[in-house]
């Protein structure tokens, strides 16, 4: 089910004794299609693989119900573990993880070395950028990046190796190659941010909510969400925020990098700038913060 090496299956655990499967359906849906919600209830053996839906549960240790949610899409189970992990379910803080099956521990590729693909030409496929890469070494992942709402694609993608030395010399080599009708643009994928900007991220995590509520006035709503150089749309920005509560306005500026989404309250504002700031979107780091107020705020997201 996890064929592509792409997992798109989530552990949600902690969860308090009253949530059912349709409540965690209703949540994790508004970040994208679910396929299934299994709701496990019975005390494991923590060694014990549960053989009713083929995960291990090795990180489930208290006898607390947990479940697994399957999605169509591995954005979408990225997305939903970037936005529901840490997140008051009925009152408790859900645990969300990759669920691991016994055999996908191999397929953790965080610790492989990923190569960036640019300006593909609209035609080209997974196969192709993996046939194309394949003669610089063992390939353990490639995907050509799509748009959910056409299918289409995006005209880059990612190819990654086992081994460092391949992907050096296939950016090297690759780099200004014609693939299909274009050349194509090679680099390192930033999907490791260096190491001082990490330092920094694992600050930027440490919001408190108390914190962020009293930055701004009561009545400000409004997140400004900035650092998605490429792949910024509204459908991208309600994707991330719609778990926080009710969106009434959300402006993009693709070409600046940045938008702005505006709550109909200012804790679904606060609890979205705690847990999207530092998170991962389309590969970009992002920062989170409140967006400027004004008496008349669709008057100020002009100004900005």
């Amino acid at each position: 089910m996890e064929d592509d090496g792409q997992p798109r299956t989530l552990y949600v655990g902690n969860l308090s004794r009253d949530v059912t499967e349709v409540l965690i359906l209703q949540l994790f849906s508004q970040i994208g299609p679910c396929k299934s919600c299994k709701m496990i209830t019975e005390q494991p053996d923590s060694r014990r693989v549960n053989s009713s839906v083929g995960f291990s549960v090795l990180q489930h240790t208290s006898n607390d119900p947990y479940c697994f949610v399957e999605f169509y899409e591995h954005r979408d189970a990225a997305a939903a573990l970037a936005a529901m992990n840490g997140r008051k379910i009925l009152g408790k803080e859900v645990k969300v993880n990759w669920a691991t099956t016994p055999s996908s521990q191999k397929k953790d590729t965080s610790n492989h070395f990923h190569v960036f693909v640019g300006d593909l030409s609209p035609e080209i496929t997974t196969e192709d950028i993996k046939s194309a890469f394949a003669p610089f070494g063992k390939i353990s992942d490639a995907r050509v990046v799509k748009d959910m709402a056409t299918g289409k694609s995006k005209g880059y993608g990612f190819v990654s190796f086992y081994n460092k030395l391949d992907a050096e010399n296939a950016i090297v080599h690759m780099g200004g190659q014609w693939l299909g009708g274009r050349q194509i643009r090679t680099n390192w994928a930033t999907r490791k941010p260096p190491a001082p900007k990490s330092t920094q991220e694992n600050n930027t995590k440490q919001l408190r909510f108390e914190d962020v509520v009293n930055q701004s006035s009561p009545k400000n709503c409004t997140v400004y969400c900035g650092g998605i150089a490429s792949g910024l749309t509204d459908q991208l920005m309600r994707q991330t925020f719609s778990p926080f509560g009710q969106i009434m306005e959300i402006r993009v500026f693709p070409e600046k990098g940045y938008s702005f989404v505006r709550f109909s309250t200012h804790e679904s504002a606060a609890h979205a700038i705690v847990s999207v700031n530092g998170t991962t979107i389309e590969g970009h780091v992002v920062k989170c913060y409140w967006g400027k107020e004004s008496p008349d705020m669709t008057k100020n997201f002009q100004q900005v």
